[in-house]
Protein backbone atom coordinates (compact mmCIF):
# COMPACT_ATOMS: atom_id res chain seq x y z
CA UNK A 1 0.00 0.00 0.00
CA UNK A 2 2.81 2.45 0.86
CA UNK A 3 4.21 3.53 -2.21
CA UNK A 4 6.62 5.90 -1.50
CA UNK A 5 7.60 7.62 1.82
CA UNK A 6 9.54 10.97 1.09
CA UNK A 7 10.50 13.20 4.55
CA UNK A 8 7.38 15.44 4.48
CA UNK A 9 4.89 13.22 3.20
CA UNK A 10 3.57 9.32 3.03
CA UNK A 11 1.89 8.27 -0.22
CA UNK A 12 -0.84 5.66 -0.01
CA UNK A 13 -3.32 4.17 -2.45
CA UNK A 14 -6.71 3.84 -1.59
CA UNK A 15 -9.16 1.22 -3.14
CA UNK A 16 -11.27 3.71 -5.46
CA UNK A 17 -13.50 2.74 -7.79
CA UNK A 18 -11.48 0.32 -10.09
CA UNK A 19 -8.10 1.94 -10.07
CA UNK A 20 -7.85 3.33 -6.85
CA UNK A 21 -6.93 6.56 -5.87
CA UNK A 22 -3.44 7.97 -4.30
CA UNK A 23 -3.43 10.27 -1.69
CA UNK A 24 -0.09 12.26 0.04
CA UNK A 25 -0.52 12.33 4.23
CA UNK A 26 2.02 13.74 6.75
CA UNK A 27 3.94 11.04 7.28
CA UNK A 28 5.03 12.43 11.12
CA UNK A 29 0.93 12.05 11.72
CA UNK A 30 0.23 8.65 10.01
CA UNK A 31 -0.47 5.60 11.96
CA UNK A 32 -0.52 2.59 9.67
CA UNK A 33 -1.20 1.83 6.63
CA UNK A 34 -4.01 -0.78 8.90
CA UNK A 35 -4.16 -3.72 6.56
CA UNK A 36 -5.23 -7.19 5.98
CA UNK A 37 -1.98 -9.82 8.14
CA UNK A 38 -0.41 -10.77 4.76
CA UNK A 39 -0.91 -14.90 4.22
CA UNK A 40 0.20 -17.13 1.52
CA UNK A 41 -2.59 -17.31 -1.20
CA UNK A 42 -3.99 -20.54 -1.73
CA UNK A 43 -1.77 -22.04 -4.66
CA UNK A 44 -4.65 -23.74 -6.66
CA UNK A 45 -8.09 -22.35 -5.65
CA UNK A 46 -9.97 -24.44 -7.59
CA UNK A 47 -7.75 -28.14 -6.30
CA UNK A 48 -8.65 -26.68 -2.70
CA UNK A 49 -12.35 -26.48 -3.12
CA UNK A 50 -12.62 -29.92 -4.94
CA UNK A 51 -10.50 -31.20 -1.84
CA UNK A 52 -12.71 -29.58 0.33
CA UNK A 53 -15.73 -31.26 -1.16
CA UNK A 54 -13.91 -34.64 -0.59
CA UNK A 55 -13.10 -33.97 2.71
CA UNK A 56 -15.64 -30.69 4.34
CA UNK A 57 -16.41 -30.30 7.88
CA UNK A 58 -19.54 -31.77 9.88
CA UNK A 59 -20.80 -33.52 6.62
CA UNK A 60 -20.46 -36.60 4.31
CA UNK A 61 -18.61 -35.44 0.90
CA UNK A 62 -20.92 -33.61 -1.65
CA UNK A 63 -20.82 -36.22 -3.75
CA UNK A 64 -22.35 -38.59 -1.56
CA UNK A 65 -25.08 -35.59 -0.44
CA UNK A 66 -25.80 -35.43 -4.18
CA UNK A 67 -26.48 -39.17 -5.28
CA UNK A 68 -29.91 -39.65 -5.73
CA UNK A 69 -31.17 -36.60 -5.70
CA UNK A 70 -33.61 -35.08 -8.06
CA UNK A 71 -32.08 -31.49 -8.34
CA UNK A 72 -30.22 -28.57 -6.54
CA UNK A 73 -30.13 -24.79 -6.33
CA UNK A 74 -26.76 -23.37 -5.12
CA UNK A 75 -26.88 -19.88 -3.90
CA UNK A 76 -24.38 -16.97 -4.97
CA UNK A 77 -23.59 -13.34 -3.82
CA UNK A 78 -24.63 -10.37 -6.38
CA UNK A 79 -22.00 -8.06 -8.18
CA UNK A 80 -21.39 -6.49 -4.40
CA UNK A 81 -19.73 -8.86 -3.29
CA UNK A 82 -16.47 -9.99 -4.92
CA UNK A 83 -16.29 -13.74 -4.73
CA UNK A 84 -14.60 -15.65 -7.09
CA UNK A 85 -17.56 -17.96 -7.73
CA UNK A 86 -15.86 -19.81 -10.99
CA UNK A 87 -13.34 -21.39 -8.88
CA UNK A 88 -15.85 -22.56 -6.22
CA UNK A 89 -18.44 -23.63 -8.91
CA UNK A 90 -16.60 -25.29 -11.55
CA UNK A 91 -15.88 -28.42 -9.06
CA UNK A 92 -19.51 -28.16 -7.13
CA UNK A 93 -20.97 -28.56 -10.73
CA UNK A 94 -18.54 -31.25 -11.75
CA UNK A 95 -19.67 -33.37 -8.40
CA UNK A 96 -23.40 -33.16 -9.13
CA UNK A 97 -23.14 -33.65 -12.59
CA UNK A 98 -21.11 -36.78 -11.81
CA UNK A 99 -23.25 -37.74 -8.98
CA UNK A 100 -26.71 -37.84 -11.57
CA UNK A 101 -28.01 -34.29 -10.99
CA UNK A 102 -29.08 -33.78 -14.56
CA UNK A 103 -27.64 -29.79 -15.78
CA UNK A 104 -30.80 -28.63 -16.03
CA UNK A 105 -31.72 -29.84 -12.89
CA UNK A 106 -29.43 -26.88 -11.42
CA UNK A 107 -30.30 -23.70 -10.46
CA UNK A 108 -27.96 -20.98 -9.48
CA UNK A 109 -29.69 -18.59 -7.59
CA UNK A 110 -28.16 -15.00 -7.31
CA UNK A 111 -29.29 -13.75 -3.49
CA UNK A 112 -29.44 -10.34 -4.15
CA UNK A 113 -31.45 -10.00 -0.61
CA UNK A 114 -33.61 -6.53 -1.52
CA UNK A 115 -30.74 -5.40 -3.81
CA UNK A 116 -31.77 -4.70 -7.58
CA UNK A 117 -31.36 -8.02 -10.20
CA UNK A 118 -28.06 -8.85 -11.66
CA UNK A 119 -27.81 -7.79 -15.01
CA UNK A 120 -27.05 -10.08 -17.95
CA UNK A 121 -23.05 -8.17 -18.30
CA UNK A 122 -23.01 -8.36 -14.04
CA UNK A 123 -23.80 -12.52 -14.16
CA UNK A 124 -20.91 -12.90 -16.89
CA UNK A 125 -18.53 -11.19 -14.56
CA UNK A 126 -19.87 -12.74 -11.49
CA UNK A 127 -19.93 -16.27 -13.09
CA UNK A 128 -17.93 -16.65 -16.20
CA UNK A 129 -19.23 -17.15 -19.51
CA UNK A 130 -19.50 -20.70 -19.49
CA UNK A 131 -21.43 -21.25 -16.74
CA UNK A 132 -23.52 -18.16 -17.12
CA UNK A 133 -24.14 -19.76 -20.37
CA UNK A 134 -24.51 -22.78 -19.56
CA UNK A 135 -26.80 -23.11 -16.00
CA UNK A 136 -29.97 -21.81 -15.63
CA UNK A 137 -29.12 -18.76 -13.75
CA UNK A 138 -32.20 -16.40 -12.21
CA UNK A 139 -32.21 -13.45 -9.26
CA UNK A 140 -34.14 -13.49 -5.92
CA UNK A 141 -37.16 -10.84 -5.81
CA UNK A 142 -37.26 -9.85 -1.78
CA UNK A 143 -40.29 -7.55 -2.62
CA UNK A 144 -42.19 -10.76 -4.92
CA UNK A 145 -43.62 -12.12 -1.53
CA UNK A 146 -45.83 -14.58 -3.83
CA UNK A 147 -42.07 -16.06 -4.53
CA UNK A 148 -41.15 -17.12 -1.02
CA UNK A 149 -42.45 -20.01 1.40
CA UNK A 150 -43.58 -19.31 4.77
CA UNK A 151 -41.52 -21.17 7.37
CA UNK A 152 -42.77 -19.99 10.82
CA UNK A 153 -42.28 -17.25 12.81
CA UNK A 154 -39.07 -16.80 15.24
CA UNK A 155 -39.39 -16.10 19.16
CA UNK A 156 -38.12 -12.90 18.28
CA UNK A 157 -41.39 -12.39 16.02
CA UNK A 158 -39.76 -12.52 12.25
CA UNK A 159 -41.84 -13.99 9.78
CA UNK A 160 -39.25 -16.52 7.89
CA UNK A 161 -40.31 -16.06 4.30
CA UNK A 162 -37.66 -17.90 2.06
CA UNK A 163 -37.44 -18.26 -1.47
CA UNK A 164 -39.24 -21.43 -2.83
CA UNK A 165 -36.92 -22.06 -5.32
CA UNK A 166 -34.76 -22.41 -2.92
CA UNK A 167 -37.09 -23.47 -0.44
CA UNK A 168 -38.41 -26.50 -2.35
CA UNK A 169 -34.83 -27.54 -3.55
CA UNK A 170 -33.93 -31.46 -2.94
CA UNK A 171 -30.14 -30.44 -2.69
CA UNK A 172 -29.59 -27.12 -0.80
CA UNK A 173 -25.61 -25.60 -1.29
CA UNK A 174 -24.74 -21.77 -0.46
CA UNK A 175 -21.23 -20.30 -1.36
CA UNK A 176 -20.18 -17.10 -0.30
CA UNK A 177 -17.53 -14.90 0.90
CA UNK A 178 -16.30 -14.31 4.82
CA UNK A 179 -15.00 -10.89 6.11
CA UNK A 180 -16.21 -8.65 8.49
CA UNK A 181 -19.52 -7.41 8.48
CA UNK A 182 -20.64 -4.01 9.74
CA UNK A 183 -24.19 -5.47 11.50
CA UNK A 184 -24.05 -9.99 11.79
CA UNK A 185 -20.21 -9.72 12.59
CA UNK A 186 -18.77 -11.79 9.60
CA UNK A 187 -20.77 -12.51 6.29
CA UNK A 188 -20.98 -15.48 4.59
CA UNK A 189 -22.57 -18.90 5.96
CA UNK A 190 -26.04 -18.62 6.85
CA UNK A 191 -26.01 -14.86 5.52
CA UNK A 192 -27.05 -15.97 1.83
CA UNK A 193 -30.07 -17.49 3.07
CA UNK A 194 -31.06 -14.32 5.43
CA UNK A 195 -31.11 -11.90 4.25
CA UNK A 196 -29.54 -13.31 0.84
CA UNK A 197 -32.83 -14.88 -0.07
CA UNK A 198 -35.35 -13.93 2.37
CA UNK A 199 -38.72 -11.61 1.92
CA UNK A 200 -38.91 -7.79 2.61
CA UNK A 201 -41.56 -9.15 5.23
CA UNK A 202 -38.54 -10.96 7.04
CA UNK A 203 -35.56 -8.28 6.31
CA UNK A 204 -37.64 -5.28 7.49
CA UNK A 205 -37.73 -6.95 11.12
CA UNK A 206 -34.51 -8.72 11.23
CA UNK A 207 -32.95 -5.46 9.85
CA UNK A 208 -34.73 -3.36 12.10
CA UNK A 209 -33.79 -1.12 15.27
CA UNK A 210 -34.80 -4.07 17.92
CA UNK A 211 -31.54 -5.87 16.50
CA UNK A 212 -29.31 -3.05 15.03
CA UNK A 213 -29.12 -0.70 18.01
CA UNK A 214 -27.95 -3.41 19.94
CA UNK A 215 -23.82 -2.95 20.91
CA UNK A 216 -22.91 -6.81 19.70
CA UNK A 217 -24.28 -5.83 16.16
CA UNK A 218 -21.25 -4.85 14.76
CA UNK A 219 -18.38 -5.94 13.20
CA UNK A 220 -16.75 -8.65 14.35
CA UNK A 221 -19.26 -10.15 17.13
CA UNK A 222 -20.48 -13.08 16.78
CA UNK A 223 -21.21 -14.20 20.16
CA UNK A 224 -24.15 -12.37 21.76
CA UNK A 225 -25.09 -10.70 18.02
CA UNK A 226 -28.87 -10.43 17.59
CA UNK A 227 -28.28 -10.19 14.23
CA UNK A 228 -26.01 -13.05 13.88
CA UNK A 229 -28.20 -15.47 16.14
CA UNK A 230 -30.99 -14.36 14.37
CA UNK A 231 -30.49 -15.11 10.86
CA UNK A 232 -28.53 -18.54 11.89
CA UNK A 233 -32.09 -19.24 13.02
CA UNK A 234 -33.84 -18.60 9.74
CA UNK A 235 -31.24 -20.23 7.94
CA UNK A 236 -31.76 -23.35 9.90
CA UNK A 237 -35.22 -23.21 9.19
CA UNK A 238 -34.68 -23.27 5.53
CA UNK A 239 -32.21 -26.01 5.37
CA UNK A 240 -28.57 -26.04 4.12
CA UNK A 241 -26.75 -29.15 2.86
CA UNK A 242 -23.76 -27.78 2.16
CA UNK A 243 -21.43 -24.60 2.20
CA UNK A 244 -18.35 -23.85 0.43
CA UNK A 245 -17.16 -20.59 1.66
CA UNK A 246 -13.29 -18.70 0.64
CA UNK A 247 -11.47 -15.79 2.36
CA UNK A 248 -9.30 -13.28 0.60
CA UNK A 249 -6.08 -11.41 1.29
CA UNK A 250 -5.79 -7.95 -0.20
CA UNK A 251 -5.02 -8.84 -3.57
CA UNK A 252 -8.11 -10.64 -3.51
CA UNK A 253 -6.68 -14.27 -3.55
CA UNK A 254 -8.16 -16.88 -2.00
CA UNK A 255 -6.38 -17.47 1.37
CA UNK A 256 -8.49 -20.37 2.61
CA UNK A 257 -11.87 -22.74 1.63
CA UNK A 258 -13.79 -23.95 4.08
CA UNK A 259 -16.95 -25.99 3.33
CA UNK A 260 -19.84 -28.71 4.71
CA UNK A 261 -22.08 -27.78 7.56
CA UNK A 262 -23.42 -24.18 7.24
CA UNK A 263 -22.24 -23.34 10.89
CA UNK A 264 -19.34 -25.73 11.41
CA UNK A 265 -17.82 -24.84 8.19
CA UNK A 266 -18.56 -21.42 8.65
CA UNK A 267 -17.23 -20.86 11.92
CA UNK A 268 -13.80 -22.89 10.93
CA UNK A 269 -13.30 -19.49 8.46
CA UNK A 270 -14.41 -16.99 10.79
CA UNK A 271 -11.70 -18.12 13.51
CA UNK A 272 -8.80 -18.13 9.95
CA UNK A 273 -10.37 -14.35 8.73
CA UNK A 274 -10.59 -12.82 12.28
CA UNK A 275 -6.82 -13.46 13.37
CA UNK A 276 -5.82 -11.54 9.78
CA UNK A 277 -8.36 -8.23 9.26
CA UNK A 278 -8.15 -7.38 12.85
CA UNK A 279 -5.60 -4.05 12.93
CA UNK A 280 -4.83 -2.86 16.55
CA UNK A 281 -4.02 0.61 17.17
CA UNK A 282 -2.79 1.79 20.46
CA UNK A 283 -5.49 4.38 20.91
CA UNK A 284 -7.62 6.46 19.32
CA UNK A 285 -7.08 8.49 16.72
CA UNK A 286 -8.54 12.09 15.51
CA UNK A 287 -8.98 11.39 12.20
CA UNK A 288 -9.37 8.26 9.84
CA UNK A 289 -8.60 8.00 6.21
CA UNK A 290 -10.70 5.09 4.30
CA UNK A 291 -12.37 3.87 1.45
CA UNK A 292 -15.32 1.19 0.81
CA UNK A 293 -12.96 -1.47 -0.94
CA UNK A 294 -12.78 -0.50 -4.46
CA UNK A 295 -15.00 -1.44 -6.96
CA UNK A 296 -17.73 -3.31 -6.71
CA UNK A 297 -18.40 -2.19 -3.03
CA UNK A 298 -18.17 1.59 -3.86
CA UNK A 299 -20.10 2.12 -6.49
CA UNK A 300 -23.04 3.62 -4.27
CA UNK A 301 -23.39 5.83 -0.90
CA UNK A 302 -25.91 2.77 0.39
CA UNK A 303 -22.47 0.26 0.40
CA UNK A 304 -20.49 2.90 1.46
CA UNK A 305 -21.58 3.70 4.75
CA UNK A 306 -19.71 0.14 5.62
CA UNK A 307 -16.34 2.25 5.00
CA UNK A 308 -17.70 4.56 7.60
CA UNK A 309 -18.53 2.08 9.86
CA UNK A 310 -15.76 -0.49 10.05
CA UNK A 311 -13.52 2.18 11.37
CA UNK A 312 -16.10 3.66 14.19
CA UNK A 313 -14.01 1.78 16.67
CA UNK A 314 -10.83 3.59 16.59
CA UNK A 315 -12.00 7.16 16.08
CA UNK A 316 -12.42 9.74 18.72
CA UNK A 317 -15.68 11.15 19.93
CA UNK A 318 -15.75 13.83 17.74
CA UNK A 319 -12.89 13.14 15.05
CA UNK A 320 -13.43 12.93 11.50
CA UNK A 321 -13.75 10.17 8.97
CA UNK A 322 -12.54 11.05 5.46
CA UNK A 323 -13.95 8.16 3.42
CA UNK A 324 -13.06 8.18 -0.61
CA UNK A 325 -15.53 6.13 -2.65
CA UNK A 326 -16.61 6.03 -6.37
CA UNK A 327 -19.97 6.21 -5.89
CA UNK A 328 -20.26 5.42 -9.56
CA UNK A 329 -24.10 4.57 -9.13
CA UNK A 330 -25.16 6.77 -6.80
CA UNK A 331 -27.11 7.31 -3.52
CA UNK A 332 -28.30 3.66 -3.58
CA UNK A 333 -32.24 2.40 -4.17
CA UNK A 334 -35.12 4.81 -5.03
CA UNK A 335 -36.54 4.21 -0.83
CA UNK A 336 -32.24 4.56 0.32
CA UNK A 337 -32.48 7.89 -1.51
CA UNK A 338 -35.94 9.15 -0.47
CA UNK A 339 -35.16 8.51 3.16
CA UNK A 340 -32.45 11.83 2.84
CA UNK A 341 -35.54 13.47 1.37
CA UNK A 342 -38.18 12.61 3.70
CA UNK A 343 -35.97 13.55 6.74
CA UNK A 344 -34.06 17.12 7.69
CA UNK A 345 -32.24 15.34 10.65
CA UNK A 346 -30.74 11.81 11.28
CA UNK A 347 -32.34 12.71 14.80
CA UNK A 348 -35.72 13.05 13.06
CA UNK A 349 -35.29 9.45 11.32
CA UNK A 350 -33.95 7.80 14.22
CA UNK A 351 -37.31 9.07 15.98
CA UNK A 352 -39.39 7.76 12.88
CA UNK A 353 -38.23 4.09 13.21
CA UNK A 354 -38.44 3.73 16.81
CA UNK A 355 -41.89 4.30 16.52
CA UNK A 356 -44.42 1.30 15.92
CA UNK A 357 -45.34 1.47 12.21
CA UNK A 358 -42.46 3.01 10.62
CA UNK A 359 -40.47 0.83 8.16
CA UNK A 360 -38.90 2.14 4.75
CA UNK A 361 -36.84 -0.39 2.24
CA UNK A 362 -33.01 0.04 2.89
CA UNK A 363 -33.50 2.41 6.17
CA UNK A 364 -30.90 0.37 8.02
CA UNK A 365 -28.27 1.69 6.30
CA UNK A 366 -29.26 5.05 7.52
CA UNK A 367 -29.54 4.17 10.71
CA UNK A 368 -26.02 2.76 10.56
CA UNK A 369 -25.06 6.07 9.26
CA UNK A 370 -26.56 7.49 12.46
CA UNK A 371 -24.65 5.51 14.76
CA UNK A 372 -21.39 6.52 12.77
CA UNK A 373 -22.32 10.54 12.45
CA UNK A 374 -23.46 10.36 16.72
CA UNK A 375 -19.94 9.77 17.18
CA UNK A 376 -18.08 11.55 14.18
CA UNK A 377 -17.95 14.10 11.27
CA UNK A 378 -17.45 12.71 8.13
CA UNK A 379 -16.37 14.09 5.29
CA UNK A 380 -16.54 12.15 1.52
CA UNK A 381 -14.71 12.20 -1.30
CA UNK A 382 -15.88 11.44 -5.27
CA UNK A 383 -16.32 11.97 -8.48
CA UNK A 384 -19.52 9.40 -8.55
CA UNK A 385 -21.87 12.52 -6.76
CA UNK A 386 -22.11 16.36 -6.47
CA UNK A 387 -21.30 17.94 -3.39
CA UNK A 388 -25.11 19.43 -2.92
CA UNK A 389 -26.16 15.45 -3.18
CA UNK A 390 -23.62 14.16 -1.04
CA UNK A 391 -24.70 17.19 1.74
CA UNK A 392 -28.16 16.13 1.77
CA UNK A 393 -27.29 13.02 3.24
CA UNK A 394 -25.74 14.03 6.59
CA UNK A 395 -21.88 14.20 4.91
CA UNK A 396 -19.94 16.66 4.08
CA UNK A 397 -18.40 16.45 0.98
CA UNK A 398 -14.45 17.28 0.18
CA UNK A 399 -12.91 17.88 -2.94
CA UNK A 400 -9.64 15.88 -2.33
CA UNK A 401 -8.61 13.46 0.55
CA UNK A 402 -5.53 16.10 1.03
CA UNK A 403 -8.37 18.97 1.48
CA UNK A 404 -10.49 17.41 3.49
CA UNK A 405 -7.29 16.21 5.80
CA UNK A 406 -5.70 19.40 5.70
CA UNK A 407 -8.87 21.04 7.24
CA UNK A 408 -9.34 18.34 9.49
CA UNK A 409 -5.61 18.27 10.48
CA UNK A 410 -5.79 22.40 11.51
CA UNK A 411 -9.08 21.74 13.13
CA UNK A 412 -7.55 18.85 15.84
CA UNK A 413 -4.27 20.44 15.96
CA UNK A 414 -0.32 20.01 15.87
CA UNK A 415 -0.71 16.35 17.73
CA UNK A 416 -3.79 14.83 15.58
CA UNK A 417 -3.01 11.48 14.57
CA UNK A 418 -4.49 10.11 11.41
CA UNK A 419 -4.92 6.58 10.41
CA UNK A 420 -5.10 4.83 7.33
CA UNK A 421 -7.24 2.51 6.05
CA UNK A 422 -6.29 1.35 2.50
CA UNK A 423 -9.16 -1.25 1.70
CA UNK A 424 -11.90 0.49 4.20
CA UNK A 425 -14.46 -2.60 5.86
CA UNK A 426 -12.00 -5.44 4.55
CA UNK A 427 -9.84 -4.27 7.87
CA UNK A 428 -11.26 -4.60 11.16
CA UNK A 429 -9.44 -1.89 13.11
CA UNK A 430 -9.24 -1.78 17.23
CA UNK A 431 -7.98 -0.17 19.97
CA UNK A 432 -5.31 -2.69 21.20
CA UNK A 433 -6.19 -2.12 25.26
CA UNK A 434 -10.15 -3.12 24.14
Amino acid sequence: MNASNSHKTARFTLDYGRGGLDVEIPADRVVGPLEIKAVPPVADPEAAVAAKLLAPNGTAPLAELAKGRRDACILVCDITRPVPNPVILRPVLKTLLEAGIPQDKILILVATGLHRPSTEAERIEMLGTEIAGGFRVEDHHGTILEEHTYLGTTPNGVPAWIDSRYVQADLKITTGLIEPHLMAGYSGGRKLICPGIASFETVKLWHGPKFLEHPKADCGFLEGNPVHEENTRIAKMAGCDFIVNVTLDAKRQVTSVVAGDMEKAFLEGVAFVENIVKAPVPREVDIVVTSSAGYPLDTTFYQAVKGMTGCLPIVKQGGTIILAASLTEGVGSPEFTGLFKEHESLEGFMQCILGKDYFVLDQWQVEELAKVRRKVKVKVVTDGLPASVLEGCFVEAAPTVEAALAASLEEYGPDAQVAVIPKGPYVLPLVASA
